[in-house]
């Protein structure tokens, strides 16, 4: 106890001694927000403390602030306010999530790992996690708890979870919009193998899977049997309010190309020949 009260008081840190927290799960981009962090360390300095805890090697690990130290950095300021505080990884990780959860324009990438971090935690500390099975007498299930502090609710907290199990290129896409949540969450039961396939696919129809689509995907995994040209023909086909794309079956463009072609060595060679067609119209014209 003493030693905790020698320790959790406010400190000028140099920034060179404080390092990130080593699983992090929140990114730091270079965003308005960031812009606006900065310009506001830059007027006033860093009002906030940071939350850090002494590390192994005599440095300090940054459980909060990561985005102020930034910040501070980057106006050329050399040390910040940090309260130091003896903590387990546990108790790190928690207070990690908790409070970069209340930030705004959180990724869902970010609030997926940042979710299966807290509920990781809580488990070992003893907390029960089982996010399939029923509340047990008034003991609440991991994704309830964090359902409590926070605006998502306990079944989005799981589907969250979920999109861990996405590799990182399906995540980025999901980051930027390119794939839905809905979607992103069934792609999520595919394999990895699986879902590096999906993203030539999507490359090759220039289509992201719709809810039901998804769905058909995961069911075709499940059944073992989700191959490449099933993607190509499932996401080719014409969805609701896209009538005006041209898309073609796999089967229709495999007998034009050798068995060795993947689907997006096969759009390179087509839109290669649209080309020469299109030069050859316009010489035609021209005479």
């Amino acid at each position: 106890m003493d030693k905790e009260k020698q320790t959790d008081r406010v400190q000028k840190i140099p920034i060179t001694e404080l390092i990130p927290f080593k699983d992090h799960p929140f990114k730091v981009v270079e965003d308005e927000s960031m812009l606006r962090t900065t310009e506001s360390i830059s007027m006033f300095g860093v009002l906030t403390p940071l939350i850090a805890r002494p590390a192994e090697d005599g440095r300090f690990e940054i459980i909060s602030g990561h985005r102020r130290a930034h910040a501070a950095a980057a106006v050329g300021l050399t040390e910040v306010p940090v309260i130091v505080r003896d903590m387990d990884d546990d108790v790190a990780k928690i207070l990690v999530v908790d409070s970069n959860l209340q930030r705004e324009n959180i990724l869902p990438s970010e609030r997926a790992f940042a979710y299966k971090m807290k509920a990781d935690a809580m488990k070992h500390q003893g907390a029960r996690t089982d996010l399939t099975s029923r509340q047990v007498g008034t003991k609440l299930r991991t994704d309830e708890q964090i359902a409590e502090g926070v605006s998502d609710s306990a079944r989005n907290i799981q589907r969250f979870i979920r999109l861990t199990n996405l590799i990182p290129e399906l995540l980025d896409m999901l980051d930027h919009k390119k794939i839905s949540f809905n979607p992103a969450v069934e792609l999520s039961y595919l394999r990895p193998e699986e879902q590096q396939n999906l993203i030539e696919a999507m490359d090759f129809t220039q289509a992201a899977p719709s809810l039901s689509q998804a769905m058909r995907l995961k069911k075709l995994s499940q059944e073992g049997a989700c191959k490449l040209e099933d993607m190509c023909e499932i996401l080719g086909e014409v969805k609701k309010g896209d009538l005006e794309r041209v898309a073609f079956k796999s089967e229709q463009l495999r007998k034009y190309f050798p068995k060795s072609y993947t689907p997006r060595q096969m759009s390179d060679v087509i839109l290669k020949l649209l080309d020469q067609w299109q030069k050859k119209r316009q010489r035609d014209k021209a005479r």
